[in-house]
């Protein structure tokens, strides 16, 4: 196996010189998560990144069936980003319609919220109920990220009760840090990307003003900004429909 795949590899991931064995039952879950972690890190896209996690958690977390992130945008419009099937998506339109569920605690108190028994869960009146119709015996929700007014829960989803464990728990929460790094690190890569090629656009514009007008960068970028303002065009897509038309 090449070393990229393995995490033993070239001595990564072995054991100290000083380790005793105590910890031996954690190794493999470590190992998991380790090859999770630069898994998650190869993804391209903030979107590809997300279903790699919620795959990733339906594999990893003990009692996980179906899986979702639940993305809150300005604390008010909740959608379903990444599900897994058919039945988190039900459940998180279920969450969004009725304004609660184990997605919203998680995101808005910053806490990891367990659905031992959706059928007798009395926590959301609106929505328990509703929710066990839809074929969610059990919930586990994490937090995942929060940018500014945007938050995103990871979602987890088993079709019979009592299956999510203290162990589901902390093996969630070790898969929603690394998830969190990832997904920061994808948001920031990708808004680098667009932030380039906005620049080489307005680049290829300016150049086509120049020539047009046999003026200086400077000017043709002036011409720009000064019909960006007065049409009410932002400046990226004045230089779009520039480079264009031409």
């Amino acid at each position: 196996m090449a070393e990229r795949d393995d995490p033993l590899a070239g001595g990564r991931g072995k054991p100290s010189a000083s380790d005793t064995g105590t910890a031996a039952g954690l190794d493999a879950l470590a190992t998991r998560l380790s090859e999770v972690a630069r898994a998650l890190q190869d993804e391209s896209t903030p979107a590809d990144t997300l279903a790699a996690v919620v795959q990733a958690s339906i594999d990893l977390v003990p009692g996980a069936d179906e899986g979702s992130i639940s993305v809150v945008m300005g604390r008010r419009d909740v959608t379903s980003a990444a599900a897994s099937s058919s039945l988190p998506e039900r459940v998180d339109a279920l969450q969004a319609e009725t304004g609660q569920g184990p997605c919203l605690d998680a995101v808005y108190e910053q806490q990891t919220v367990r659905v031992p028994e959706m059928s007798i869960e009395t926590r959301w009146p609106h929505f328990a109920q509703r929710a066990f119709e839809a074929g969610a015996l059990g919930m586990l929700s994490f937090q995942l990220y929060v940018e500014g007014d945007n938050l995103g829960a990871l979602n987890l989803y088993s079709r019979r009760a009592n299956a999510f464990s203290d162990e589901s728990e902390h093996v969630g929460l070790l898969l929603a840090a690394h998830a969190a790094i990832a997904y920061a690190g994808a948001r920031t890569e990708e808004q680098l990307g667009r932030a380039i090629d906005h620049r080489d656009l307005i680049g290829q514009a300016k150049g086509i003003l120049m020539e047009r007008f046999d003026i200086d960068a400077q000017a043709a970028f002036a011409i720009l900004v000064k019909f960006s303002q007065e049409s009410d065009i932002k400046l990226f897509e004045m230089a779009t429909r520039l480079t264009q038309r031409r």
